[in-house]
Order: C-alpha cells, then structure tokens, then sequence
C-alpha cells in the first residue's frame, strides 16, 4: 500500500474519503462537482432530518417505557436499550454536519469521545436488534422451555453484556483518533485516524470486518432464522388477526434492516478490496463514484434509526395507548372534549388488549 497516498476523514460509521489519491498511473486532486455538492449540500440535509425524525421517535419511545418501567416485559427491556442506543448514535450527527461545513472545531477531546460514541451504538444497537428477534424466538416458538431464561433480571444481564462487549470493540477509537489539519489547507481541521500510522490503518481495516460482521451478518442471520421460525410456527397454529400482525412484522423487520444495511455493506467492502489492492482504480471517476457511494449508503443505513420505533412500538397496541396517555399529559396538545375521546378510546383499546395475548407484537 505504499503506492497509494490518501486522506481519510473520519465520518461516523467509518469514514468517508475525499478524492485526493495518488497512484503511480493517476493523481486526482479535485472532487467531481457532483461529489463535492451531496458532501456539503445533502449529506448534512439528510443526517439533520435523520437526527429531528430519529430523536422524536426515540424520545417519545423512550418516554413512554421510562413511564412503565416497573412493569416493562422482555422485548420492553431490550426496546429501552435500542432507543438508547439509536439517540446516543443520532447525537453524533451534529458533529458530523459541523465538520462538513466548518471543519472539525470541538477539540481533540470530543474527537475522540464522539468516534467512540458512534462506534460503541453503532454496534450494540445492531446486536440489540438481533436479541429482540431472539427473545421473539424464545416467546413464540419455545413458549414452556423459555420461562426459566426469560425473566426481566436474564434480559438486562444481557444488555449489560452487550454494552461491555461493545465498548471494548470500541475502545481502539479512542486510540487512533486525533484532530489534524488538511494536507492543502492547514486552516481546516479533521478528526480522523491518523494516530500511530500504519497501526490505525490497520484498525481500519479490522473496523470494517466487525462491522460487516458484527453490524449487519450477525444480526441478519440471527434475525432471519428467529423469524423465520416465528413465522413458521404462528403460520401452523390457529390463525388470528394479532398472529397475522406478527407474521408481517417479522417480515418487514427483517426485510427493512437489509435494505438499509446492504447496500452500505456492499460498498464499503468494494472499498476495502480496492484499499487492499484486489481491485484497482484506474481513474478518478471510478473513485468519485466510490467515495459518492459510501457516503449514500451510509446516509440510507442511517435512516434505519429513524425506523426502529416505528417497527418496534409504534405499530403496538400497548404502546399507543400509553402514547395517548402521556401526550396531553406532557405536551398538553388537546383541549377537553378531545382528551376526553382520546381517553375513551384508549380505555376501549386496552380493554381489548388485556383479553388477548399480547407477545407476538
């Protein structure tokens, strides 16, 4: 790799790379129009509208489970720690919108606090995500065997876990990252990877293997066996609508998540055969089109925060009723008449709701 010269800015997932390479056949030192615009104009768009729509969503959920803490059921406890996770990763996208526009102005401290923070949610809420589908499997398709290991104690004993795990994936980032100015223009400052050389290129690249590991196949494998069996097994017992609810969820859950992660995956493994030299590059359109992919596919698999309330809570019956509930109470929205109908319904809901078994949703 000593061929190649490159800048790599530090851009919350991993990194996103500006076109300033030089190769012995080619040398590119200006990013194409197209490149320059979605990386000044729409990528800061899209990460303030992900973090305004990702921390309503999250907040609201997070509220709202905070309000029943006492009585929270399993897949309650793992959605507490998924709504932490996706706020804690939301609120690194300010930074990255900051370091766009201005460069990077919050100091060398906060470099690194930020990339750990980004990396450490990053993680856990993909394997947070994989334990939901897990516990769905337990409730549904082991309903007698699973009383013993589904207990609220077991659940946050295992989020605990999971939190430890990923912070020591993490910890490296506090290492390698640094604030250091542009090659061409020493006025603007960057965090990045640029600590101890070529020992954070390689954390670099063993990065990017967790995360295709870790943040997308580990989760999609145990996601897409644990609903496969959900699906299978409500498919040849009685059929109810609340079952048929469940089927759809499980399917849009799984198919959701491997649109938004796919194809960032697949980019940025591309990317790493060409940083690796298996695939090469030969001019400085095919490394635009490179660098302009990463940084589409990271905004899309960004956006996948913004949807897990919607999938997890907001399509739950429980959940809306103590969102009716607390609404007028916090926000203090609605005047007489429509709290009132508000609460007529909700106590119609939840009449409704204790009747039935309420774990397949």
């Amino acid at each position: 790799m000593s061929n190649i010269t490159e800048h790599i800015i530090f851009e919350f997932t991993d990194e996103n790379i500006t076109v300033n390479v030089t190769h012995d056949q080619f040398t590119c030192d200006t990013e194409e129009k197209t490149l320059l615009l979605y990386h000044t104009v729409f990528q800061p768009l899209v990460y303030s509208m992900v973090f305004m729509l990702g921390l309503s969503g999250n907040g609201l959920l997070l509220m709202v489970l905070l309000q029943r803490r006492a009585h929270l059921r399993m897949t309650d406890i793992y959605l507490l720690h998924l709504a932490l996770a996706d706020l804690l990763l939301l609120f690194t996208l300010p930074f990255a919108v900051t370091q766009v526009l201005t460069g990077w102005v919050f100091g060398n401290f906060l470099c690194k606090l930020v990339g750990l923070l980004n990396r450490l949610n990053l993680v856990c809420g993909s394997l947070l995500l994989a334990g939901i589908g897990f516990d769905r499997y337990l409730a549904i398709v082991h309903v007698v065997s699973s009383l013993q290991t589904r207990r609220p104690q077991t659940v946050h004993l295992i989020c605990a876990l999971l939190w430890l795990f990923c912070l020591a994936l993490s910890m490296p980032n506090i290492i390698f990252l640094s604030v250091e100015p542009r090659r061409n223009d020493h006025t603007w400052l960057q965090c990045h990877f640029n600590n101890y050389g070529i020992h954070a290129y390689n954390w670099l690249l063993v990065s990017r293997l967790l995360t295709h590991f870790l943040c997308f196949l580990l989760p999609l494998v145990i996601m897409g066996y644990c609903y496969t069996a959900v699906v299978f097994t409500l498919y040849h017992s009685q059929q109810s609508l609340e079952k048929q609810g469940a089927i759809r969820l499980a399917m849009v859950v799984t198919l959701i998540f491997c649109l938004c992660w796919l194809p960032y995956n697949i980019t940025l493994f591309v990317d790493t055969l060409v940083r690796l030299e298996i695939l090469s590059q030969k001019t400085c359109q095919t490394r635009n089109a490179l660098a302009l992919g990463l940084m589409v596919t990271e905004s899309i698999g960004f956006i996948h925060c913004c949807l897990n309330p919607i999938l997890y809570a907001f399509v739950g019956v429980r959940f809306r009723n103590d969102l009716l509930r607390l609404l007028p109470k916090y926000l203090r929205v609605c005047g007489p008449m429509l709290c009132a109908r508000c609460f007529r319904k909700v106590s119609v809901s939840a009449m409704a709701t204790t009747t039935s078994t309420s774990q397949y949703i």
